[in-house]
């Protein structure tokens, strides 16, 4: 057994006087190992505490960014919402307005007598080319590359996760389709801008409205011919209106007919170029002559019951190249 001991010697500066205190070395040694053990233990104690009160500020953040970014994930994809509905209107709008003016240049007899039926094989609102579109088995691969929020850890008491990433995923993807096709309507409109500057003449010689006003009762198509019974093409709109209200001019032309015609009472026709006319027929009183220039909008006549009639209206024709067309794709207001 080790014997061996430590001696201190302890020295009173004011008196000099000298106490020695002997200690074995083994004793020595304990009490140093005890000192040494209980600070660890006070140093790892203060430092877990610290790193608690930390966490638990940490913690405090992160809830309060997770409630705001909540918000903030709530006020995108409103927008975003509204930006969609928004780009839908302005396709649907777009669309009208290139099958109004031709832009495609494609038979106008046609596509107006067959209105907006898309090609064998071709969606019926679809204009983003199909080699461009995002397939799924892409957008499936961007929601597993996108960064997965953290499991709770219930032990340090973490806050709960934010909105799953699988939403944030499909709102980024949303965004950047959306993004994309604003770019692609964008540069449309560009284009159909331009169209229509350099075809001004052709946008005002085109009808784009309806010239009476009141409601339809009657559409352009095969129907019963109410004095004959028979099946019959009905060639243009019906719209029933007081009598003695306006008919309009539903485009820049000159009007080529003005008269009375035995089926069509009196009857004002005119021809806004480019092969195409418009008739307005059963009219109580004609306010044109024949080699008249009219603008769009100038009055033309009054609606009435003459001719082949049930009832006061206006029946309103659209003619390309002397073949009856519908009238509801000239239309915008309606």
């Amino acid at each position: 057994m080790d014997k061996r001991n430590v001696t201190l010697l302890l020295v009173n500066n004011e008196s000099g006087t000298t106490n020695k205190l002997v200690v074995s070395l083994i004793s020595l040694k304990v009490v140093l190992f005890t000192l040494a053990v209980v600070i660890l233990i006070f140093v790892a104690g203060f430092i877990d505490y610290l790193g608690l009160m930390f966490q638990a500020m940490e913690n405090k953040r992160l809830e309060n960014e997770n409630v705001m970014l909540k918000k903030q994930f709530q006020i995108v994809e409103g927008k975003l919402g509204a930006l969609e509905n928004s780009l839908e209107r302005v396709k649907i709008f777009t669309n009208k307005l290139k099958l109004i003016t031709n832009i495609n240049m494609e038979d106008r007899v046609t596509k107006l007598t067959m209105g907006g039926k898309p090609a064998a094989g071709q969606a019926m609102e679809e204009y983003e080319p199909m080699d461009q579109r995002v397939s799924n088995e892409s957008m499936v691969q961007q929601d597993q590359d996108f960064p997965r929020e953290e499991k709770v850890n219930e032990v340090k008491s973490e806050v709960a996760a934010q909105p799953s990433s699988q939403d944030y995923a499909t709102l980024v993807i949303r965004i950047d389709k959306a993004v994309k096709e604003t770019q692609l309507k964008e540069q449309s409109v560009i284009e159909l801008w331009e169209s229509l500057s350099e075809r001004l003449s052709l946008l005002n010689s085109t009808p784009n409205i309806k010239p009476a006003r009141g409601w339809i009762t009657s559409r352009f198509g095969y129907r019963l011919n109410p004095f004959t019974n028979k099946m019959q093409l009905h060639a243009g709109l019906d719209i029933a209106a007081a009598p003695g209200s306006p008919v309009y001019a539903p485009a820049d032309g000159v009007v080529i007919f003005a008269s009375y015609d035995e089926t069509y009472g009196k009857l004002v026709s005119i021809d806004h170029g480019y092969g195409v006319t418009t008739r307005f027929a059963h009219n109580s009183q004609v306010y044109v002559r024949v080699g008249q220039k009219v603008s769009k909008y100038d009055v033309i006549s009054s609606v009435g019951n003459t001719g082949r009639s049930t009832g006061p209206h206006c029946h309103y024709e659209v003619r390309v190249n002397g073949i009856p067309v519908d009238p509801i794709n000239f239309i915008l207001d309606e």
